[in-house]
């Protein structure tokens, strides 16, 4: 779709005006996205190259090759745009795994990784689908945050983010299995490089946060309002070069562990790094530099390409050395520089000001090519590490179709990232963008320094405050409520009679919500998987089992709340977490991997899946025999899940009245028993000190014949 230069140098949609006319925008935008991403992959010198893990922390690329097309197809069916699968095995092979976060899969023993050509094929079904919809959707402008077609931009701009997670990916693979193609062509220019300086930076107010009426697409950590008043500072004119990190080499800092903080330190251990990761040097001292499909004579004028870890031992050295208070940029600070700097956006720019959105090369480039008032690369070249762990903003909220796409990040160790870099395209080249990556990560990124006394602002949200989680939070882990005993204790201890009967090996938890289920059955289990679809509650469940402890605001009246601590110790499961794991996974369309377990709890699954009927289809063959799989539920069907033609009850048929639990014994009866009659297991979600829902669930206990 297009000719090469039509594919470079695309900027992000702005979502407004004559609605055929954008329609047409968008649909280009598209094909472009997919041609460039596609173009991408041809870097690599032979099919077995996309099954080698360039990176330990990461999939290989086969992942990332189905894991962009795939994403379409999942995130449109949760925007209720798409109504059939294409490929469902895919679909939940290809849809986790990006980021090195504990509930990620990573174990290549899980996968049975698909052909590159099945891989394509199915990209090409992708693409044509999508392309319908496109076409076929109708359309209202302006396209806001509510409006179905931010879906499709959602997906668009997810696949603009892998293009770049992919490269640096490609370029860590070995020289052998990649070649150089012109359209990826590195930057040639190379000459000494300039000497650095520090420039002063005039303090102010700056206002961080994107409106809702915005004109461009945006992802959710980006809304909000916050405003904060920067102190003067000094910031290094360029980004930190090639030549003025070698000094930092050369003084032999990567072997003085004062100079590292304790994380820093035990990766650079880990790795025996001695120098930056793209650097090599030969046996006769000559340094060269690893591009993404090439090895060049290092460019000692290029800027240095480096983690968070080793930017900031950088600039503890720098500060010994100069006496003076060095240390990287702020947010805050960052946008200050910006602001002060660049009056321009992408997309209402003529031309790139820097070595952004692929309109000047393809590589990282000189540090003083790209001059920004007195400063040069303020955005461009490669993205700058700052000393701030992303949060969210004051009125931050999370979009109903990918709520997991920042708040796992706000952990406190995923830094922002700043300023684009060459191949930064799409809302990632733009000024509101936020991304985050931990620190110990590789991205096209370095950095610069600044010098300040000012301290850092701290944004670490000790209290889990997310409405939408703290209910689940009170819920598992929660005292009594209304005189109601702890809902996940009497849940468990409901089924302990049950359990004390059969084989207790390997238990799953589907619908886990925020862990204490699986907590209690690990009691009686030598394993528990706990899994749920919702990245906000797997992440407590997570830091349960990896901290001991949760802490969580608890809604009392109005603005007023209570500050909840809950630690393992309490409940006595001190010594229970090494029998638990918590993954995030789709029970409608789960992988083939989770099968042979002993006992299966699904926790109001029904009622919140999109084909339950499949849902029971499938669970039958994960269930040894003579296990035990419990099916608690509601039934409480909503029309956004789980559309009527697919509800298990809750109609008439021939005139007579379908319960979910009749059609659950018909289409169990043939492998399973039920064991006992169906009884009523009390849920009470609290919304502040006065205000709470009941549930009244239906327990039934299945046991899987011989």
């Amino acid at each position: 779709m297009g000719s090469m230069d039509d594919i470079k140098g695309i900027r992000t949609i702005v979502l407004r005006g004559d609605p055929n006319t954008l329609r047409e925008k968008i649909r280009h935008y598209f094909h472009q996205t997919f041609t460039i991403d596609e173009k991408l992959y041809e870097s690599l010198a032979r099919d077995e190259a996309f099954y080698l893990r360039a990176d330990p922390l990461r999939h290989p690329l086969i992942f990332y090759l189905g894991h962009t097309a795939v994403f379409y197809i999942n995130k449109l069916s949760v925007a209720k745009l798409v109504s059939s699968r294409i490929n469902p095995a895919y679909e939940s092979m290809f849809a986790i795994g990006v980021d090195e976060m504990s509930w990620d899969d990573l174990n290549e023993a899980h996968y049975n990784w698909p052909g590159v050509p099945e891989v394509k094929a199915y990209r090409d079904q992708v693409r044509a689908r999508v392309d319908e919809l496109i076409c076929s959707l109708p359309m209202d402008t302006p396209i806001t945050w509510e409006s179905p077609w931010w879906a499709i931009l959602m997906v668009i701009e997810h696949q603009r983010i892998h293009l770049e997670t992919s490269s640096v990916l490609i370029r860590q693979l070995p020289i052998g299995e990649v070649k150089q193609l012109d359209f990826w062509a590195y930057c040639p220019h190379s000459d000494k490089a300039p000497e650095n300086m520090l420039l002063a930076v005039a303090g102010g107010q700056v206002k961080l946060g994107k409106e809702r009426q915005h004109p461009l697409y945006g992802w959710d950590n980006e809304y909000g309002s916050y405003q904060a008043d920067v102190q003067d500072f000094l910031a290094s004119q360029y980004l930190v070069s090639n030549a003025e990190y070698k000094a930092f080499v050369d003084a032999g800092a990567y072997r003085e562990k004062k100079y590292w903080t304790s994380e820093g330190w035990a990766w650079r251990t880990y790795k025996q790094a001695e120098h930056p990761l793209w650097w090599i040097i030969g046996s006769d001292g000559s340094y060269k530099l690893r591009t993404m499909a090439s090895i060049i004579p290092l460019p000692w004028n290029h800027p240095v390409e480096v983690n968070y870890l080793e930017a900031k031992a950088f600039c503890n050295w720098k500060a010994e050395q100069s006496g003076k208070p060095i240390r990287l940029p702020s947010e805050e600070e960052w946008y200050r520089l910006r602001d002060l700097s660049l009056e321009t956006d992408q997309p209402w720019w003529d031309k790139a000001p820097g070595n952004i959105n692929l309109e000047h090369y393809a590589s990282a480039c000189p540090v003083d090519e790209f001059q920004m008032g007195g400063f040069y690369d303020v955005i461009g070249n490669v993205w700058q590490w700052t000393e701030t762990p992303i949060y969210g903003f004051p009125g931050f909220l999370v979009h109903p179709y990918y709520d997991d796409f920042s708040t796992p990040t706000f952990d406190t160790q995923h830094n922002l990232i700043k300023g684009g870099s060459f191949i930064s395209t799409g809302n990632e080249a733009t000024y509101h963008s936020r991304y985050a990556f931990r620190r110990h990560f590789f991205q096209h990124a370095g950095f610069r320094y600044v010098e300040s006394s000012a301290p850092v602002p701290v944004h670490e949200e000790l209290y889990e405050s997310d409405s939408s989680v703290i209910p689940w939070c009170e819920v598992n882990w929660g005292d009594e409520i209304c005189a109601q005993e702890n809902y996940s204790l009497y849940l468990v201890q409901t089924l302990a009679p049950y359990l004390e009967r059969i084989k207790r090996s390997r238990a799953l938890d589907l619908g886990c919500k925020t862990g204490r289920t699986a907590f209690e059955l690990a009691r009686y289990f030598s394993y528990v998987l706990g899994l749920d679809t919702t990245a906000r509650l797997i992440r407590i469940a997570t830091q349960m089992k990896e901290k001991g402890s949760i802490r969580y605001l608890k809604m009392e009246e109005g603005e007023v709340f209570g500050y909840v601590e809950k630690n393992l110790w309490e409940f006595g499961l001190e010594d229970i977490a090494s029998r638990l794991e918590f993954m995030q996974a789709d029970a409608s369309n789960l992988l083939e991997k989770y099968q042979g377990y002993d006992f299966i709890l699904a926790e109001s699954v029904l009622e919140s899946t999109l084909n339950p009927r499949g849902f029971l289809k499938s669970i039958v063959s994960r269930i040894n025999p003579r296990g035990l799989l419990a099916i608690v539920d509601a039934y409480d069907y909503k029309d956004e899940l789980t559309p009527l033609a697919n509800r298990l009850g809750g109609f008439r048929k021939d005139g007579e009245p379908i319960s979910s639990f009749e059609t659950i014994s018909e289409m169990l009866q043939e492998e399973f028993e039920l064991v006992d009659t169906p009884q009523n297991i009390y849920q009470i979600i609290p919304q502040n000190l006065r205000n709470h829902s009941l549930k009244i669930l239906q327990l039934s206990l299945w046991q899987k014949r011989s």
